[in-house]
């Protein structure tokens, strides 16, 4: 792991390969170690970059409140001109799209391009009123568990069954979650709505989405993909929300 100090927040990153820089941004209750797969695949050709979120993995621990989405996108930023090539290729799932839409609201400089899979423009930006309330409620109760009974990991994440190679690893993240950090994380995906950022976009935008995914549903692809301009919509078969692994 590195690490680089940003606005008072210790926020630690993997780094490998060579090449222009691709910079990678995970969901809620994850880590830089699930891009493992990606890291494999493309360390030949790219510089691979993944954080560990401000209050996840290696990083330091978020403030005690006050912590906003423009501050992750901080962070995030930060990250990006500690490696030194230049704006980056940015991949952002789930929660992690969220953050990297802020980014490039507040950063654009920042970006090259941006790859989206199972995005959000925030739960608020991208679900009807009923369904953000059932999900807060559902991380309330959850956060508010006993710790034998606390599971950060989210029913449908996978069109079924995880994949057994990457098993044991989730199990491992989510038994690393910190609970103040995922309440903070979920707290803003619930109460954001980054709509407006979408037509602002002037990079080229990937949209990569599984098929069957129930967290972010494929009409939000559809709906990014009319939004954004010069953006390209993939969708692979059979796939869930967690398209990566």
């Amino acid at each position: 792991m590195e690490h680089v100090r940003i606005n008072g927040v210790d926020v630690a990153y993997r780094r490998t390969g060579s090449g222009p820089p691709i910079v990678f941004v995970h969901g809620a209750a994850e880590d830089s170690r699930t891009w493992t797969p990606q890291f494999e695949a493309l360390h030949d050709d790219f510089t691979v970059v993944a954080w560990d979120e401000p209050g996840g993995g290696h990083s330091g621990e978020l403030p005690a409140e006050g912590f906003e989405l423009g501050d992750y996108a901080a962070c995030l930023a930060g990250v990006i001109d500690s490696v030194r090539l230049g704006p980056a290729h940015v991949v952002g799932l789930s929660w992690g799209s969220t953050i990297t839409l802020e980014l490039f609201h507040r950063h654009p400089e920042a970006v090259a391009t941006l790859i989206l899979t199972g995005a959000y423009a925030g739960w608020k930006g991208s679900l009807p009123a009923d369904e953000v309330a059932a999900r807060r409620a559902g991380v309330e109760r959850m956060l508010d568990a006993p710790p034998e009974h606390f599971d950060p990991t989210f029913p449908g994440l996978f069109a079924g069954e995880p994949p057994a190679p990457f098993v044991p690893l989730l199990h491992t993240m989510a038994a690393e979650v910190r609970r103040h950090s995922m309440r903070t994380a979920l707290s803003i995906m619930a109460g954001t709505d980054l709509n407006f950022v979408l037509p602002t976009i002037s990079v080229p935008t990937l949209l990569v989405w599984g098929e069957l995914d129930a967290r972010s549903p494929l009409r939000i692809a559809h709906e990014f993909e009319r939004t954004i301009p010069n953006a390209t919509l993939v969708v692979i078969p059979e796939c869930g929300h967690v398209t990566n692994l």
